[in-house]
């Protein structure tokens, strides 16, 4: 089989592996698509683990059971989640599944951008999900994306009536700001450098963009009364970033960081302000079979319209290619491989 080897997001191969097989309670899925994630293309996280095959935002096709697999058969149409927890230990119990000591250990053989994924048995029973019918397997790359927003959307609390802020308008801004809105937010914010991540922003129905080379973000969330944002999402992981988010938000404010932050990497943030506003300052890390079952109820009731937030369809073997246009950004807002 065909799939893509990354050493570094700059240095995409696509090379031929074995197919691999799946052992007692295991699937083998054809994947058919592929979204690329942030992570994927950030230097330091793909480090961390190249060479690797990448990919974990994921739609397929079953194509061969393990023994003891029940409740899947050949040709069902599923997401399968790369890391899945126990849902017994303490920290399954508490809601905080990505904290499991069996979530990292599971995952995706030999990785999403491949011909044929071996699903291991812990994530076949506890997070792979049959897409229902009508449902595009376009739209199935985007349970996992989608419920990671969602956490991040609960970690902030938003309310009805409150004022969001989005700092960073790629497609994960964007579902930021898509989902807050439907958690009740009544005013939602955009803030990027890039003009053309403004203009996604707005058509996705943002009620403000801004600059932050020029504009001044908390100025921005403070139209119609309010003073500040209730609810703030940063997305980048450069300190002028989370500064202007923490600067922008509301007495009592939520901020919730979403993106991997590197190892050695400071911010210098001055903690007078955030103490006397009462601030909120949360981290929001993957998303776990809670968020991922949610994702897929709203994606199938079309409440997400994730399938125009893709911009770009290529073939695996362009999968270079296709990670050459996800470092670029700017009109590039999603990017897919589809097999």
């Amino acid at each position: 089989m065909k799939a893509a080897l990354v050493r570094s997001p700059a240095d995409v191969e696509v090379v031929e592996m074995p197919v691999p097989e799946p052992g007692p309670g295991d699937v083998l899925v054809a994947m058919k698509a592929v979204g690329l994630c942030g992570s994927d293309v950030s230097p330091w996280y793909v480090a961390t683990k190249a060479p690797a095959v990448l990919g974990h935002e994921t739609a397929g096709v079953v194509a061969a059971l393990g023994d003891g697999v029940g409740g899947l058969v050949p040709g069902d149409r599923v997401f399968v989640h790369h890391h899945a927890p126990c849902g017994s230990c303490r920290w399954c119990a508490r809601g905080e599944s990505v904290q499991c000591r069996s979530w990292k250990p599971s995952r995706l053989f030999p990785g999403g951008l491949a011909e044929f994924v071996r699903v291991d048995a812990l994530a076949v029973a506890r997070d792979t999900l049959k897409l229902p019918d009508g449902m595009s397997l376009d739209a199935g790359a985007f349970v996992e994306p989608v419920a990671c927003a969602l956490k991040a959307v609960d970690r902030a609390e938003v309310r009805a009536g409150d004022t969001a802020l989005v700092v960073g308008l790629g497609s994960n801004g964007i579902l930021l700001g898509l989902l807050a809105r439907l958690a009740g937010a009544a005013r939602v914010v955009g803030s990027d450098p890039d003009p053309a991540r403004r203009r996604f922003a707005l058509l996705f129905g943002f009620d403000a963009v801004v600059d932050p080379s020029r504009d001044d973000a908390a100025e921005a969330c403070r139209d119609d009364g309010a003073e500040g944002a209730d609810a703030v999402f940063v997305v980048p992981t450069a300190e002028e970033a989370v500064l202007a988010g923490v600067a922008a938000a509301a007495p009592a404010g939520r901020v919730v960081l979403f993106s991997p932050v590197a190892p050695g990497k400071r911010w210098a943030l001055e903690p007078h302000l955030p103490y006397f506003r009462d601030l909120t300052l949360r981290f929001s890390y993957s998303s776990g079979p809670a968020e991922t079952r949610r994702s897929l109820d709203l994606l199938s009731a079309g409440a997400i319209p994730v399938e125009r937030l893709v911009t770009h369809r290529l073939p695996l073997a362009r999968a270079a290619e296709a990670f050459a246009l996800a470092v670029r950004g700017g009109e590039a807002l999603k990017v897919l491989v589809e097999m």
